[in-house]
C-alpha cells in the first residue's frame, strides 16, 4: 500500500531513523508509527513518497528480511 500523507499530517509524524545508519549516513530509511499504519520513507527524500504498511504486513516483511 502506498500512501501520501498531507504536509500537515507528515509534519506531525514522529520519524525514527534506522539504527543501522551511522551518525553521518543519510542512506537509510525512516519509520513513523501510527496505530493502524507504519509509514516508511527514504531519509534522503523526506518530502517524497511514503509507503504505508498494516502492522501485521510490516511484521511479516521484517521477519522475511531476517530469514
Amino acid at each position: 500500500m502506498t500512501s501520501k500523507p498531507s504536509s500537515e499530517a507528515r509534519a506531525e509524524l514522529l520519524w525514527f531513523k534506522s539504527s543501522y545508519s551511522g551518525a553521518n549516513n543519510n542512506d537509510c530509511v525512516e519509520v513513523a508509527v501510527e496505530p493502524r499504519v507504519l509509514h516508511v520513507r527514504d531519509s534522503k527524500n523526506a518530502a517524497g513518497s511514503v509507503l504505508g504498511f498494516a502492522p501485521a504486513a510490516w511484521t511479516r516483511f521484517v521477519a522475511a528480511a531476517r530469514a
